[in-house]
């Protein structure tokens, strides 16, 4: 009677559950709490609790939420890399029998979690942190077309990221590399909670992913100021734009795989099963149908970002804006049509083989267009070397290499031969670092003074920027040599005592990337007590060309009290030349959505609902899928929620700042 009763409380859920048997998560475990308890501490010796509920966790403003995805991706950064590092570590030490210091169990969860994160938990909140704060400023908008199912968007991928964090001290992750490829992830070969996790985490995080993307798709289309044409957009807009139309197409797809897993894991249905009419292949195509434009919904952004840096820093108009443009909408289009690169090897054949090799190929000529155009647009430039300007020529000279071993591994026959290999890691994390990171890394030192209203010291910054690109070099190009050698991916320990140093010569490149972070992380620290030296009262520090430089920085709550109207592609920089600092007509009434605490409520409730999923705690599944049902209906029963600004506040405080700006013009 008392284990039925233990079982229908807690499920699976029991004191074995707490790897309280493996050093380096208790010792983490108890830094995490030691930490946790400072913080609260803290909060509550200053009376922040009040202030954070009502003027962040709770805001609907667009500018402070895109603000808490870039500081959850900087959390979550923390993590994944700290997983690299164990992983360098291990593989650096684990020669001459040597087991090193990670068992297997752990080492395969440890390299499941770093994919899973910095793909889902880093890169995607960093750049849909971008695009939410830069997006409704570049188009003339006072907000997202629907500002509290942003809030809700954010608070979701926050619950992913619990569920995956919560994994760490309760249960275990799967051990499945981060792609979760059945038979691994099937009910036989994985009967632990850890597949479990991946999938809520996921679904979680992907509901707030879509819902983000259809509302930033919304908001472009919709709500563009006055004048500007499609064909007027600033280019980090169209990028934007084609990167949620890529999101919104895409995520429902991996929604889907996932559903399917879970009925095979929960149901005993054969979807991907060996036997009983399943195929695990249609598995590997669904999740790569997703997987592919998944890489593009990361790069794009950062290839808008590029585009906003490089023609400030020199000066000048944008080489070729249509066909970047063009470019932009056909990568788009066939980041479609390459999935199957993503397993040659697995027997499709050699006519389905050679198309998509071929169309892989194709989709380098609209990548390299987009970088002769910023070559092009530096060419005669005034190029001034600020730190968004050195992360761009950093990452043209580092994206080219990895792009040209993609084009290496776009030969069906290379593939065969590198396709598990470490070369493969290199290239991807050539692409991602090279390309992504270091995309967004451009786009917070840009747009950093737009957002805080100082610059981002430059020391540290410089710092930063040469540890992480030399850290780059060191980590990641042994890999290629090693891949090029024949050595597998996901390895433990090595019998060949010759290709240690190569390791070793990662490992030091890791420890040169964490002090990339760790000097970020002190520049950020240093910026903040230094912001009054740091203070551009301009609020355009870098002379941009582009609408968001229009408006104060950091902007109103309401962005634009005057509408502005367009007639160029460089909104900012036509307005100055007519000789005007902002618009000073066209004002329409202010009207604000106010704060909510439903989103953080309904993210909340579905944290509880996936971890009682995972667990099989069945009345806990179901109150919380009742609560979520109650929450949700009763939100659209809340009027009156809006607030309405002062018209006489609004044109006194405008025209203060035009005064200020004026002698700025």
């Amino acid at each position: 009677m008392l284990e039925t009763l233990t079982t229908f409380l807690f499920g699976r859920l029991s004191l074995e559950s707490f790897p309280y048997h493996e050093p380096i998560l208790v010792a983490t475990f108890f830094a995490v709490m030691l930490g946790g308890i400072a913080l609260v501490a803290a909060l509550s010796y200053f009376k922040l609790w009040g202030y954070l509920w009502k003027e962040w966790f709770t805001t609907v403003d667009h500018k402070r939420i895109g603000i808490m995805y870039m500081i959850l991706g900087l959390i979550m950064l923390l993590r994944g890399f700290a997983d690299a590092i164990m992983m360098r570590a291990q593989q650096a030490m684990a020669f001459n029998g040597s087991e090193g210091y990670l068992n297997s169990h752990h080492f395969d969860q440890v390299f499941t979690a770093h994919g899973v994160i910095m793909i889902f938990f880093v890169a995607m909140p960093f750049v849909t942190g971008l695009m939410n704060y830069v997006v409704p400023l570049q188009i003339g908008a006072r907000d997202v077309s629907f500002p509290f199912l942003n809030n809700f968007s954010f608070w979701m991928t926050v619950g992913g990221a619990v569920l995956i964090m919560a994994s760490l001290f309760i249960g275990e992750f799967a051990r499945t590399g981060w792609l979760a490829y059945p038979p691994l992830s099937g009910l036989e070969a994985s009967p632990d909670v850890g597949v479990d996790y991946y999938i809520w985490a996921l679904q979680v995080a992907g509901v707030g992913t879509t819902l983000s993307g259809i509302n930033l798709i919304c908001t472009i289309v919709k709500m563009r100021a006055p004048g500007m044409t499609m064909m007027k957009m600033p280019v980090f807009t169209w990028t934007s734009l084609c990167t949620n139309v890529l999101i919104v197409a895409s995520f429902p797809i991996l929604t889907a795989v996932l559903v399917l897993l879970s009925l095979d894991r929960y149901v005993g249905t054969h979807f991907f099963t060996n036997d009983m009419g399943g195929n695990p292949m249609m598995y590997v195509n669904l999740i790569w149908i997703w997987g592919h434009p998944e890489v593009y919904i990361l790069i794009l952004p950062c290839f808008g970002i590029f585009s906003e840096v490089t023609s400030t820093f020199t000066g000048k108009k944008l080489f070729g804006y249509t066909s970047m443009v063009y470019a932009t909408v056909v990568i788009t289009i066939l980041s479609y049509l390459v999935w199957l690169h993503h397993f040659f090897t697995m027997g499709s054949g050699a006519s389905v083989n050679s198309f998509f090799g071929i169309t892989t190929m194709i989709i380098s000529i609209p990548t390299g267009a987009k970088i002769f155009n910023w070559l092009f647009t530096m060419y005669r430039g005034r190029i001034r070397f600020e730190l968004p300007m050195m992360w761009t020529i950093a990452f043209m000279l580092t994206f080219v290499l990895g792009g040209m071993t993609g084009v290496l591994l776009a030969v069906p026959p290379a593939d065969f031969v590198l396709h598990n290999s470490l070369f493969l890691i290199a290239h991807f994390h050539n692409v991602i670092i090279g390309g992504v990171l270091f995309g967004l890394f451009a786009g917070i030192y840009y747009w950093w003074p737009k957002a805080f209203g100082f610059r981002l010291d430059p020391f540290w910054g410089k710092m930063s920027f040469w540890f992480w690109v030399i850290g780059f070099y060191f980590a990641f190009m042994p890999l290629y040599v090693l891949g090029l050698m024949g050595v597998t991916r996901r390895l433990r320990v090595f019998e060949d005592p010759s290709l240690q140093i190569w390791f070793q010569i990662a490992a030091f490149g890791a420890v040169l990337i964490a002090l990339g972070i760790g000097s970020f992380l002190i520049q950020i620290a240093v910026s903040i007590l230094k912001r009054k030296q740091l203070v551009d009262v301009s609020g355009d520090p870098w002379h941009g060309r582009t609408l968001e430089w229009a408006t104060s920085s950091p902007p109103p709550d309401y962005n634009f009290a005057f509408t502005p109207v367009i007639h160029d592609n460089d909104a900012w920089w036509d307005m100055k030349k007519r000789g005007y600092a902002r618009p000073l007509e066209g004002f329409r009434p202010i009207h604000m959505p106010s704060n909510t605490g439903a989103g953080i409520i309904l993210a909340g409730i579905s944290v509880a609902l996936g971890f009682a999923m995972v667990w099989h705690i069945w009345w806990l599944a179901a109150v919380s899928f009742i609560g979520l049902l109650v929450v949700a209906i009763g939100h659209t029963f809340n009027y009156n929620r809006d607030f309405h600004i002062p018209v006489d506040e609004v044109v006194r405080t405008e025209s203060e700042r035009t005064r200020l700006l004026s002698g700025q013009v």
